[in-house]
């Protein structure tokens, strides 16, 4: 995810303003010191129309056609709009502007604004989308209103033209009610789009935190609200919220993000691995156990409470695991031995964790497929050096998924026959293709032509596909001489048991 995106709040000033630029600028204040007394990233968003040509002619001054009046009612100059993006940046904040026309998106290019909002409105408005992509900037692309076929079309033009991209889930009522607002449909936004980040619009009413809650817990890294301060003569509107509104969404929103966590990692705390150590069974000894003998399932019980070092009944009952009694043991003492994990457990916990990442990435093998482990610095070194790879097809043409895990290389090598292209399907990948190297993101491809030294990396984990000409198993020379001269079995595992 662009770091620009990540846990953004978005304050939607509209037209809140109420056309005055002192006005305006007591609302950016008020944002400023709520973000920094919250200690968050936020951006202020003004809505940008040029009304002269926005309106159409016959239109201007009629009272009777929707929206109008306000728009013309609460127009800035070029000047006070200045101003108001002086004073964002002032308080430290993300200049962000929704244009609704081409001659507002070439203004936002004169005031260097970091960010581009397509309202929903806009969001199959094809002239103005064309004429945001040329402006350069990142934009988000409000999706009220808009089908899922139509944010695919969406998606692939902004992607297609390499914009950084995010999207918000909202829904085009005002104020929005709870039944309006399916929020399980941020996962679905989250899962078809990969790397695009996905956030969420509320309309609903200020005073309903619940929303904003259940919005961070679906995953939303974006948040946005409209937000202004009433007037005397002008109260808020039913769906934009108070300085103190706004606070409160915040601190709801910070909470939320607390409780849900990292959604990368769980994170397992030395306070509840003692809490649970507390509830599990320790082994002790049924017999008298001799120090050097191989202790069996015959020689223990299992038993509450489990002390600290001590072996617990999961770890003596793993699958192939074997204890050996490193001191004498008398009936009914605690047991407290390691396991040394032989190949077959490295290799087992190898397959495990390729198969988290299998399913994480929604890939599935068949059970037709070759698996190979290439550890060129033996088994205990696999992690950071190798690669597991799976054969799915070897005719004239040849087709592999290469799985690496997280800050795992595969040394320098080349093939006198062999054409390859990779190309990366989930993660993240350097490839080194004589000495040029690219960063590689999902999609991204990566010729290797015969003759050429390459090498590769993951810094989080990478699954990728290589389409190449017949493999052959004499075909690869290593940079590494001492890579060469091993028999391959000696850096190779074959798995016929996936």
């Amino acid at each position: 995810m662009s770091e620009l995106f990540k846990d953004l709040f978005i304050f939607e000033m509209a037209n809140n303003h109420q056309g005055s630029v002192e006005h305006g600028l007591k609302i950016v204040w008020e944002m400023g010191a709520i973000a920094k007394r919250r200690g968050v990233r936020a951006a202020v968003k003004l809505q940008y129309r040029d009304l002269d040509t926005f309106i159409h002619p016959d239109y201007k001054g009629r009272k009777d056609v929707k929206h109008i009046p306000r728009f013309l009612s609460t127009r800035l100059t070029d000047g006070e709009f200045d101003k108001l993006v002086e004073a964002i940046r002032a308080e430290g904040m993300l200049t962000m502007v929704t244009p609704f026309d081409e001659p507002s998106v070439a203004r936002c290019v004169e005031q260097k604004i970091d960010l581009l909002k397509v309202a929903s409105c806009s969001a199959t408005d094809w002239p103005l989308l064309e004429q945001m992509v040329q402006a350069g900037r990142p934009m988000i692309v409000s999706t009220g209103g808009v089908g899922l076929s139509e944010i695919d079309n969406i998606v692939s033009y902004l992607s297609h033209k390499k914009v950084s991209l995010a999207l918000m889930h909202c829904v085009g009522l005002y104020p929005a009610p709870n039944s309006a607002l399916h929020l399980n449909f941020i996962r679905k936004l989250i899962s078809r789009y990969g790397n695009v980040p996905v956030g969420y619009s509320g309309h609903e009413a200020p005073d309903n935190l619940d929303v904003v809650k259940v919005a961070v817990s679906k995953g939303a890294s974006l948040l946005e609200r409209h937000v202004g301060i009433a007037l005397d003569t002008v109260p808020l509107n039913s769906y934009s919220s108070s300085p103190e509104q706004v606070d409160a969404w915040v601190a709801s929103a910070l909470v939320a993000r607390e409780i849900c966590g990292d959604v990368e990692s769980k994170q397992v705390g030395q306070q509840e691995t003692n809490s649970l150590l507390s509830l599990k069974r320790g082994v002790y000894a049924r017999r008298k156990i001799k120090q050097g003998s191989v202790i069996s399932r015959d020689d223990v019980f299992f038993a509450m409470p489990c002390g600290e070092g001590q072996t617990t009944s999961g770890e003596f009952g793993r699958y192939r695991t074997t204890y050996v009694a490193s001191r004498d043991y008398p009936q009914n003492a605690p047991i407290a031995e390691t396991c040394q994990l032989d190949s077959i457990h490295k290799v087992r916990s190898i397959v495990h964790d390729a198969k988290g990442m299998l399913f994480e990435a929604k890939i599935v093998l068949g059970n037709d497929v070759e698996i190979e482990l290439s550890h060129h610095d033996g088994i205990e070194q696999f992690r950071q050096t190798g690669a597991i790879i799976v054969s799915v097809v070897n005719r004239n043409y040849c087709k592999k998924l290469i799985i690496m895990f997280p800050g795992q290389k595969h040394p320098a090598h080349a093939h006198r026959v062999k054409e390859e292209t990779f190309q990366l399907l989930w993660g993240d990948l350097e490839v080194d293709v004589d000495g040029a190297v690219a960063h590689m993101q999902p999609g991204d491809k990566a010729l290797v032509e015969p003759g050429q030294m390459h090498s590769f990396r993951s810094c989080h984990g990478a699954i990728f596909e290589e389409i190449s000409s017949t493999h052959r198993r004499d075909d690869s020379f290593y940079a590494d001489e001492r890579i060469n001269r091993m028999d391959p079995l000696e850096r190779k595992t074959i798995l016929t048991d996936w």
